[in-house]
């Protein structure tokens, strides 16, 4: 089989590879806009056990969140597809990154912007919405581009809990035919083919995001 049969033969499991991603995604962001918001407001005990939570998430091996999910939880009546846990696991473990990035986004605003909200008669959660959350979201943007491509990156690890995405489309090949060089070499540059659009996609909404900000600055 030449280079180009492998490419395309890899290619047939993109579809599993971006619909764990596009999962994915459902869980990180909305995970990290939560807890990282919270992380920022909470005080005490609330803060503790916020950290608590991203910290698991952020801090386990997604090999070890994959397989216990998969293969541990039915032990206690709880079975989730390997699409529901792969994208759960990738997911949640991104948007606790993200979370991080949320955080310091919100830490670094100044803080007077706050005060004066609350003068004028805003409510805290409104202060948040309409004053600090817009401006944090523009600091926050390369990150989630760059935490985007990491989830695409780590969808390889899917093929352990058998859903046939590019990575276990290779193996599948590799037992067809040896050639470990052109087939890891095809799916080097399959990756790279998913990844590096996303890449110029973040550039470019990054240049225009920030485009848009000075100029409502400069009003």
């Amino acid at each position: 089989m030449d280079f180009t049969g492998i490419l395309a033969g890899i290619l047939q499991g993109f579809r599993v590879t971006a619909l764990v991603t596009f999962y994915g995604m459902l869980w990180a962001v909305p995970f990290a806009l939560c807890f990282g918001v919270l992380q920022y407001l909470a005080r005490g005990p609330a803060r503790a056990a916020v950290t608590t939570v991203i910290e698991f998430w952020r801090s386990s091996p997604v090999l070890i969140l994959l397989f216990m999910l998969y293969y541990t939880l039915p032990s206690f009546g709880i079975s989730l597809s390997g699409m529901t846990v792969g994208a759960m696991a990738l997911g949640l473990n991104i948007g606790g990154y993200g979370s991080q990035a949320v955080r310091a986004a919100l830490q670094a605003l100044d803080r007077g912007q706050v005060e004066a909200g609350l003068a004028l008669g805003l409510r805290r959660f409104d202060v948040l919405i309409a004053i600090e959350l817009p401006q944090a979201l523009v600091a926050m943007l390369p990150t989630f581009v760059n935490q985007f491509i990491q989830l695409v990156k780590g969808t390889a690890v899917v093929s352990l809990i058998t859903l046939t995405d590019m990575t276990f489309r290779a193996k599948e090949i590799a037992e067809l035919t040896y050639n470990p060089v052109g087939i890891y070499t095809a799916l080097l540059v399959s990756y790279l083919m998913v990844c590096y659009p996303a890449t110029l996609l973040g550039r470019w909404l990054e240049s225009r995001v920030g485009i848009a900000h000075r100029g409502s600055r400069e009003i």
